[in-house]
Parts: C-alpha cells; structure tokens; sequence
C-alpha cells in the first residue's frame, strides 16, 4: 500500500518550496503574470468588502469589532493562495530565489512591476462593481460611510506611521504565506492564513493591495451627496476629508505603505528564512557528509557482473543508469529476493530487471534528522542528494552513523 504523508513540512522542507516557488514565479510569462495579479486585486478586494460590511453596524466592542473583521477579510489571501493568484506582497518572497541565484535581480522587480500593476487594476475593477451595485447605500448609507472613514483615516497617517505600519503588516501577512508551504491540504492552508491575517487586520497595520480597493473607495463615495449627508448625520458635522485626495492616496499612503510591505517581507521574513536554511553555509553538513555513492553500472549488465563489481568495491549495491543520471538501485537485498530466492541465473538477469527505482531523492538543503525520517519512512539505506533537480551525490545510514554533524 503506497504511503501517504500527513504530517507538515518542516522548516528547511518549507524555505526550499518557497525558494521553488519563486522560480516558477521569476520565469511565468507576462499574460499569465497579469491575469493572475488581476485576480489576486480583485481577491483581495473582495476581502475588503467583506469586511466593511460586517463591521459597519457592529454593536461590539472596538477589539471585537476589529477582531471579526479580520477574520472575514482572510477570505482575499484564501482565495489567492487556493487558486495560486500573484499578490505583491507575498511575492516579495521570491527574494529567496534571488539570493540562492535561481533567477536574477531583474527578473524579481519585473514580477514585482507586473503584479502590483494587475493588482491594483483588479481592485479598481471591484471598486467601480461595487458603485454600481449601489451597496454603499445599504443602512441608511452607514455602510458607505464607514468605507468614507477607512479611507481618510489611512490618508491622513504620517509617513513614518504608514511606513511601519506597512512593515508590520507584510511580515504577518508573508508568515501567513510562509506557513502555507507547510501544509499538505486546503484545509492545512486555510488555518494558516486565518490567524496572521486576522492579527494584522484587527492591529490597523496597511497592506498596500487592500489599500488599493480601500482609498479608491473613499475618493468615490467623497463626491456622493448621500454619502456625505450620512456622515455629517452620525457625526454630528461635515467630516474633515481635505487629505482624501489623489495626492494623499498615492504618495501619502499607497508609497510608504508599499516600500513597509517591501521591508517587512523581504528582510524579517524571506532574507531571514533564506539565512537560516538556504544560505550555503547551512547545508554544508550535508556536501560533507554525502559520497559519490555505489559504483554505477549499465542497465543491461547482468546480476552476475554487478555482484563481482559490489565485491571489487567492497559496496553492498550498485547504482543503474549513466554517471550523474542514476535511475535505480540494486542492493544484496535485492539480489537474494529477486533473484536466488527464486532460483533464477544471476547471469541470465539484468540489473534493471530487478532494480528499485524511481530512486527516493532528497534536496541537499534538507537536514540529517528529515533525512533519517524519509529514510525510515521508506525502509532504505541509501538516498539520492540534489541539488536544483542535479544529482550531486548519495547519503548513506552509515554516513549519517559514521559522520554524524547535526
């Protein structure tokens, strides 16, 4: 019975999927890349109504309030990660590919520049939806102003309160993105992201996506006479909207909201994860444990050759296949169960005939004690080591025993 994994990629396992990830990403192709950040903005557009609506009539307490507000909003990363959209701020990121030099500087601000684009075009294509369906009015109008408030009060922050804002709320939002790698499921990935988000959401710290839906909003509904008379009804006057400008959006708030992201994902979260597991000083444990591994002989050599070589070696298997492009395994164990267990020639089979293959391969950033777990899990001895899909190398238990260096 094929063995079905459960449990969470460990830490080194995940840096090594998001550094994956970010290849996929630095090489996608620009119509793909902008549809897919289109969908994210409207995604993530589509979280901020949500969230407006199910706080504009809320009887709560602020903390409460703010509380279930960011729980709904989770519903935009939700559907980003599900359906795999581009989202700038989780894109930053891909740094990680950057500076393991799996895809270049270049190609990192170019996804950037074509998802923050997409992005927000998919946010102003939710906001004009939104007019048009007329939901502002909803509560006598009280929806609308709400929406009217979120936009001016993110205008009228400092520069360095938006800025570290900003920082605050890409590294919660790039760990929600981060612990997603971890997860085996859809429903893995939905946990992931429920409590990050709804931190960031209810601690009032600025996502520059969300920002995209949100000011474009107020600046709308700052020209609806209905709006505005809501407003000076629950708040007892005309409220002060002289920073809801397009100048207060973009330099303002949308800026320095952006370079925070950019700060708080790249440097606390993806640089920081690159450190601790993809640096080349962090898998130097396993380029010093690890061998060229079993001699390696031709797919038609017979059982009979294969073992004089294991004896000339002094080994107990062999691998199959060309130097550098092993493709399966044969060991004493196989030979005595395949072959004179069953009484057959030793010289009349090949090793291919009874060799174990595909070959069980591990990435040569994983650490020793995955590498015992992977090995147990599939009763071998010997693993293949790669590195950026090359074989560079095998381990063996008797390494790991003789050599242990974690």
């Amino acid at each position: 019975m094929e063995h079905v994994d459960i449990d969470a990629y460990v830490p080194a396992q995940m840096a090594v999927r998001v550094e994956k990830a970010g290849i996929v990403k630095g090489n996608r192709d620009f119509f793909s890349t902008f549809t897919l950040a289109m969908m994210a903005g409207v995604f993530i557009a589509l979280g901020a109504v949500f969230f407006t609506y199910v706080i504009h009539d809320s009887t709560l307490s602020a903390g409460l309030t703010k509380l279930i507000g960011g729980f709904v909003f989770s519903l935009g990363l939700i559907l980003v990660i599900i359906t795999g959209a581009e989202l700038f701020t989780g894109n930053n990121l891909i740094v990680m590919a950057v500076v393991s030099r799996k895809i270049t500087l270049g190609q990192l601000l170019n996804n950037w520049g074509i998802v923050f684009t997409g992005n927000f075009v998919g946010s102003l294509i939710v906001v004009f939806l939104i007019l048009l369906t007329g939901m502002w009015t909803a509560g006598n109008a009280s929806v609308g102003v709400t929406a009217l408030a979120i936009a001016d009060a993110k205008v009228n922050l400092t520069f360095w309160q938006a800025l570290s804002k900003g920082i605050l709320c890409n590294i919660l939002v790039c760990l929600a993105v981060y612990l997603c790698f971890s997860g085996r499921s859809v429903t893995d990935k939905i946990l992931a992201i429920l409590f990050p988000i709804t931190a960031f959401v209810a601690l009032g710290f600025e996502h520059s996506v969300a920002n995209m839906y949100f000011i474009p909003a107020g600046l709308l509904l700052k020209n609806s006479p209905e709006v505005l008379a809501a407003a000076q009804d629950m708040l007892g006057g005309v409220p002060d909207l002289s920073n809801l400008t397009m100048y207060g959006f973009l330099v303002d708030n949308l800026l320095p909201v952006t370079l925070g992201n950019i700060i708080g994902g790249t440097i606390f979260v993806g640089l920081a994860h690159w450190f601790l597991f993809l640096r080349p000083a962090a898998v130097e444990p396993i380029r010093k444990l690890m061998t060229d591994g079993p001699p390696i002989v031709n797919p038609i050599t017979s059982v009979s050759d294969a073992v004089e070589i294991m004896k000339q070696h002094g080994t107990g298997s062999v691998l199959v296949g060309e130097p550098g492009s092993a493709t399966g395994i044969v060991s004493e164990a196989d030979i005595v169960r395949k072959v004179v267990a069953l009484d057959r020639e030793p010289a009349g089979v090949r090793v291919d005939q009874i060799m174990t293959s595909p070959l069980v391969s591990v990435d040569i950033k994983t650490p020793a004690y995955e590498i015992y777990r992977t090995m147990a899990e599939h009763h071998i001895r010997h693993l293949l080591i790669t590195d950026g899909g090359d074989q560079v190398g095998f381990i063996s238990v008797k390494d790991l025993i003789a050599k242990p260096a974690f």
